[in-house]
C-alpha cells in the first residue's frame, strides 16, 4: 500500500441507539464523542440506529409475507381476472 493514501485504521465503539448495546470494533471512522470502555481505555464512539443486535433480521422476529394468501385474498374481493 502507498504510505499517506488511506484513512487512519484504529479501535472504534458503535453503539446501537435502537437496541441500546454497544461493541468495539477497528474503523476508519471517526468521531468527536468518546466513551471509556470496560477496558479502561477512551475510544471515539459512533452512534447507528440499527445493527446486528437489533435488526429483525438478525433477532428473529421478521415476518415473513404471505404473498399467495395476499393474491387469494385479492381475487376473492375483486374477482379473478379471465
Amino acid at each position: 500500500m502507498k504510505p499517506g493514501i488511506h484513512p487512519a485504521y484504529g479501535p472504534v465503539v458503535f453503539r446501537d441507539s435502537a437496541g441500546g448495546t454497544a461493541f468495539l470494533t477497528r474503523s476508519t471512522m471517526t468521531s468527536h464523542k468518546t466513551i471509556e470502555w470496560e477496558d479502561g481505555h477512551t475510544y471515539p464512539v459512533v452512534d447507528v440506529e440499527i445493527s446486528s443486535a437489533s435488526h429483525p433480521f438478525y433477532t428473529g422476529t421478521a415476518r415473513v409475507m404471505d404473498t399467495a394468501g395476499r393474491v387469494e385474498r385479492f381475487e376473492r374481493r375483486y374477482g379473478a381476472r379471465r
